[in-house]
This record gives C-alpha cells, sequence and structure tokens, in this order.
C-alpha cells in the first residue's frame, strides 16, 4: 500500500471542496482548481477531510496512487494559500522587469528575452535580480520558475546566471588553476 496515498487530506478553512464522479474541484480566497482521478479511485469527502481510496491496488497502480493523493492536496491547499519560488540572478548586467503580462530578461545576449506570464501566475520582480513567481497551480508556478531558469542556467566557471534562491552551484576550476600547477611543476630540461 502507497504510504502517501493513505494519508489523510486535510481542508484547511475558507476551502470547499466538491466530488463529482471522478472531478475534483476546490474553491478557496485564491480560485478554483479542477483535477479528474483516474476511474479506478475513490475519493471521500467526509466533513472536513478527504481520503482517496484504491480497488485492486496492483504494483502498476501503486505510484499513481500516491501521485493522485498528493495532486488534491496541491489542489486543496493552493486555493488557500499561493505556492512560490524565488529566483535570482547572477552576472554584470543582468537583470528583470515585467512589463504588463511579459517578463523581460537582460541576461547578456543581443536581445532581450521575453517570456508570456500564464494565466494565474504573478510574477514580482524586486532589486532587477531578485525573482518571485506565486500562484495558485503548483505546477504552473515551477514550470514557469523552470522556464525562466533555462533562459541562462547558472555556469559553473564563474557562477553567473539564473538560479533558484539559495541553490548550491559548484564552481570548477578554470584552465589557470590547471596551468599554474603545471608551470610550479615541471619545465623543459
Amino acid at each position: 500500500m502507497s504510504r502517501v496515498g493513505k494519508k489523510i487530506i486535510i481542508i484547511p478553512k475558507g476551502v470547499k471542496v466538491t466530488v463529482n464522479g471522478q472531478q475534483v474541484e476546490a474553491t478557496g480566497p485564491l480560485g478554483t482548481l479542477k483535477y479528474t482521478i483516474p476511474e479506478w479511485m475513490i475519493m471521500k469527502l467526509e466533513g472536513e477531510t478527504i481520503s482517496v481510496l484504491c480497488e485492486n491496488l496492483t504494483n502498476d497502480k501503486k505510484p499513481v496512487y500516491g501521485l493522485t493523493r498528493a495532486l488534491v492536496n496541491n489542489l486543496v491547499n493552493g486555493v488557500s494559500k499561493a505556492f512560490s519560488k524565488n529566483l535570482e540572478i547572477r552576472g554584470i548586467g543582468f537583470k528583470a522587469q515585467v512589463q504588463g503580462s511579459d517578463l523581460t530578461l537582460q541576461l547578456g545576449y543581443t536581445h532581450p528575452c521575453v517570456l508570456k506570464i500564464p494565466e494565474g501566475v504573478q510574477v514580482k520582480v524586486e532589486e532587477n535580480t531578485k525573482i518571485s513567481v506565486s500562484g495558485s497551480d503548483r505546477y504552473k508556478v515551477g514550470e514557469f520558475a523552470n522556464k525562466i531558469r533555462s533562459q541562462r542556467i547558472p555556469e559553473p566557471y564563474k557562477g553567473t546566471g539564473i538560479r533558484y534562491l539559495n541553490e548550491y552551484v559548484r564552481k570548477k576550476v578554470g584552465k589557470t588553476g590547471v596551468a599554474a600547477g603545471a608551470a610550479a611543476g615541471g619545465g623543459a630540461k
């Protein structure tokens, strides 16, 4: 039995959940989200809790069972409090700004990178280098944050690029580190 799938989901205050067959809908202060569960699963709504039940749990259904429970939990929690991802830009002259429904990134290329902000996702830029992506749909927030990061992933020699806040990027030693060691220890005879 899946350890994640059998956990009970607690509905936060101010959130209304309805189950119509295989359709789960959560409504809260941040909007409405829907999800359709597989036909071999059953959702039980009992007061302020939701249970995900599975008939004939086989090895191929176990991962989907846990995943479905996690997705429904994200759905219920997302309409009450927003999910967020924070990114930071490192590099000389690198900056970001929000212009209407577009995010414009200056990342050292000959042209600015313009990304359309998806519906239901909010983007805030502070100090031109700190980007905060938030929204009620965890998938959309993570996907857009990853799209921003992929415009200039952190490179391992100088550490410049876009990274998640507090992400550790291991730096490599460049050619000068190797050449200095060879010059000190070796030489022509």
